[in-house]
């Protein structure tokens, strides 16, 4: 194992563990609140081969908006040159531009606001079906499900195989130190969702469909600088979609709803007046940021005080920008009437999340209809949480009154 870099005298060294094991909900919230009061804009990680975690909204944000200096070509502190390359999220620009221009047409306002009355109408069933039992694992039953569906849809993937895609996403990005120390088994899941894209395009191509218009079917016509894609790149692209569309959308609201089951006050708010919906999905959404991603520094600069060598890694804590004080008052508690949130949980700069407005959306029919329907719910017991850079509920159990 490498020594630690010693990046800054005045850059206290904390204990953080990236993939590390699953704690007791909202465990790895509170050690963040913790390295953030312990050292601003940053701190170090113990954890090798040692990186930088910035701590400070305002230095977030201005690493975001700064990828010539803070490469997006590893994400993973502990793994400065993985083995493979996400397409676009792993893109700097200008490359991650015009992959970016071809996936946008497929999230954008107006697909997604067509997308509503569906969802509506999608959420609810499920709803229903969960309703008349009085419990539930809210992450399995539910927060999973829903967004899971609405992406197959949009992937044009078979809902049929939800389980087997389940169990590959769990591979990739709910792993830990301790069960895959050497990331065998997330590089292996990988392999599984690229061989499957590989024989899904090959399907295509064999029997296209000119009515469809879907993610995959289209991909095999995709064109960079008026060529065409090559197949890599094309399923490097998928297995970002795949990882992103199964788990973001469910981890983000596994916390909301934990947050809501033990304050009744706020449940009860969205139950009298479900006009709130918008806002409290903004603040929920600061208040519980889900995503930890690194960066990779191109060159040896100073950045917000802090020394960087080329080839250092840093991660931007997405948890520690949302529940910073000193960019929102009482920043570590929720406050339906904060009023306008520019929160960073979506990201920032150009990498900011492409379905925004598709996660934004989900988020607010699921509050619409589950409160409709079930107004009224609490925890069963604390459940556990996942760390790496997605962090998410294992399980939320709920119980209500039938």
């Amino acid at each position: 194992m490498s020594k630690p870099n010693v990046i800054s005298a005045d850059c206290p060294v904390v204990h953080y563990t990236y993939h590390a094991p699953s704690a007791a909900a909202l465990t790895f919230f509170t050690a963040m609140d913790g390295h953030q009061d312990s050292g601003r804009p940053a701190v170090r990680s113990d954890e090798s081969p040692g990186y930088l975690i910035f701590t400070d909204r305002d230095a977030i944000l201005d690493g975001f908006q700064q990828p010539d200096l803070w490469s997006s070509s590893a994400l993973d502190p502990t793994e400065p040159d993985p083995p493979y390359a996400m397409i676009p999220i792993q893109l700097d620009p200008p490359e991650h531009a015009k992959w970016r221009h071809v996936l946008g047409s497929y999230f954008s306002p107006g697909r997604v606001r067509s997308m509503l009355d569906g969802q509506h109408r999608m959420a609810a069933e499920l709803v229903e079906a969960l309703r008349h039992d009085g419990q539930c694992d809210f992450v399995r039953d539910f927060a999973r499900v829903f967004p899971s569906r609405v992406f197959l849809e949009i992937m044009g993937m078979p809902e049929d195989k939800l389980g087997e895609f389940m169990q590959w996403e769990d591979g990739v990005l709910h792993q830990d130190i301790e069960s895959d120390p050497d990331h065998s088994h997330r590089n292996a899941a990988m392999g599984e969702i690229i061989t499957y894209f590989m024989g899904l395009i090959t399907e295509r191509r064999a029997n296209p469909d000119p009515e469809a218009s879907d993610v995959v079917s289209d991909a095999i016509g995709w064109q960079i600088d008026g060529e065409p894609a090559n197949d890599a790149d094309i399923l490097n692209c998928l297995l970002l979609l795949f990882v992103a569309g199964l788990d973001t959308v469910a981890s983000q609201s596994s916390y909301m709803w934990l947050h809501l089951a033990t304050h009744p006050q706020h449940r009860r708010r969205i139950v009298s007046d479900p006009a709130v919906i918008p806002q409290a999905v903004e603040e929920l959404m600061r208040a519980y940021p889900i995503v930890q991603i690194a960066r990779k520094a191109t060159r040896d600069a100073q950045f917000h005080g802090c020394p960087v060598k080329k080839g250092d890694m840093a991660l931007f804590a997405l948890t520690a920008a949302g529940r910073d004080e000193h960019a929102y008052p009482h920043a570590r508690t929720v406050d339906l009437d904060r009023g306008v949130i520019r929160h960073l949980s979506l990201g920032a700069g150009p990498h900011r999340c492409l379905g925004s407005h598709l996660a934004r959306q989900e988020l607010a029919v699921l509050l619409a209809e589950w409160h409709r329907l079930i107004p009224d719910y609490e925890l069963v017991e604390v459940p556990n949480e996942h760390a790496g850079g997605i962090w998410g509920l294992d399980s939320l159990p709920l119980r209500w009154k039938v």
